[in-house]
Formats: C-alpha cells, sequence, structure tokens
C-alpha cells in the first residue's frame, strides 16, 4: 500500500506512545473496534517496537506502523518489527534515502517549503507536516497548496477533536495524527470502551468537500 492510500482510510491516524506493552493489543483492539486501523506507534518508549510485534501477532486487520523515525538505524528497526509503514518528524538526505530503498511506505515529516521540495526531489509526495500547529497550521497548508498541488500531507502536533475537521477540510490533508485517540488516562484505566468510543467519534470528522 502506497503512503497516499494510507492516509485515506481514517481521518485521523492516532500517536500512539505507550509506556506498557499489556496495553498495545487491548488499545489497538478498541481503535479497531472503533473504525481506526491505520495505526502509529512511536518511538518514544522503550516498548514500541515489542507493541508493534504484538499488535501485528494478535490484531492483524490493524496496520500498524512506527513514527518519530529519525534515523536509517530506526528505520531498520521499524522494518525488523514488521511494520507497515514508518513517518518522521524530519528528514535528512541520509533518512530520505534509506526509506527510497527500504520498499517500505514512508511518511517524511516536513516544515517549510525548502524541506517539501527536497522531500519530493528524494521521490516524496505524501508528507508530515510537523509540528503543525505551531509551524502555521491551516493558513501554512493553504499556502503550500498553491506551489504544491501535487503534495498531501498528515498534518500532526497540536490538532484536537475540535480543530482537526478544519484541517480535513483542505484538499492537500489527507488526514490528521492525533493523540487523542489514546489518552493516558483511558489506558490507565483500561478504559477500552471509550478508546472505541474515540475511534467512532474520530471516523465521522471528515466533511464533505
Amino acid at each position: 500500500m502506497n503512503p497516499r492510500d494510507l492516509l485515506s482510510l481514517s481521518p485521523v491516524m492516532p500517536v500512539i506512545a505507550l509506556d506498557r506493552l499489556a496495553d498495545a493489543v487491548p488499545l489497538a483492539r478498541a481503535l479497531v473496534a472503533g473504525g481506526v486501523r491505520v495505526l502509529e506507534v512511536t518511538l518514544r518508549t522503550p516498548v514500541a517496537l515489542d507493541a508493534v510485534r504484538a499488535i501485528r501477532a494478535a490484531v492483524p486487520e490493524a496496520l500498524v506502523g512506527v513514527g518519530t523515525v529519525t534515523n536509517a538505524d530506526e528505520l531498520d528497526r521499524a522494518i525488523a518489527a514488521g511494520a507497515a509503514f514508518g513517518l518522521s518528524p524530519g528528514a535528512s538526505p541520509r533518512l530520505l534515502a534509506a526509506a527510497r530503498t527500504s520498499g517500505l511506505p514512508f511518511i517524511p515529516g516536513v516544515m517549510t517549503p525548502s524541506e517539501v521540495v527536497a522531500a519530493r526531489e528524494a521521490g516524496f509526495d505524501t508528507l508530515k507536516l510537523f509540528p503543525a500547529q505551531q509551524a502555521g497550521g491551516l493558513r501554512l497548508l493553504k499556502a503550500l497548496a498553491g506551489p504544491f498541488p501535487d503534495v498531501m500531507f498528515c498534518p500532526t502536533g497540536g490538532i484536537d477533536v475540535e480543530s482537526a475537521p478544519s484541517f480535513l477540510a483542505l484538499r492537500n490533508v489527507g488526514c490528521v495524527g492525533g493523540s487523542w485517540l489514546a489518552p493516558a488516562a483511558a489506558m490507565d484505566a483500561g478504559d477500552w470502551p471509550a478508546i472505541e468510543a474515540l475511534a467512532r467519534a474520530a471516523c465521522a470528522l471528515r466533511p464533505s468537500r
């Protein structure tokens, strides 16, 4: 599956930071039950790659990828863990080259027009805008649509359930990344029905165009 197709599967891609490996499978099951199949497990915690392996084994209907990939070594480890795709908060020439040759669907992170140009030159036209709100949010995405009509974005960073529909209404936004689908309080309480309900609500966020 190519990166652009991934963005079309759900209006929101949950940004998941797992402190406990035991939460990985019930969280994935709750999100999938709510209609969200594309899951980003970030490399922000020590159990991230084990969580990817666990979700792949127990929740085969989920498409689980690895986020916060910042170098070629992390990319290799994500592939070894069975990641279905990868995302980065930014990108270097070496990381872009490694991603291009790896065969893994990859969404590089950008923040400026120059970074968009560099990513496109490296062969990537589906990009993560990060940190989206801090970089300029809706106004930046509208400005980027003119010179880069072929680029599709997944804005992530500072977006919540209230602001997501405005982003999703833009033609150059395929989906948004959001951490609100996996809140720490709900995971700590094992309140998987609440997370399933958040996923169902997220699936209804995309406005008609």
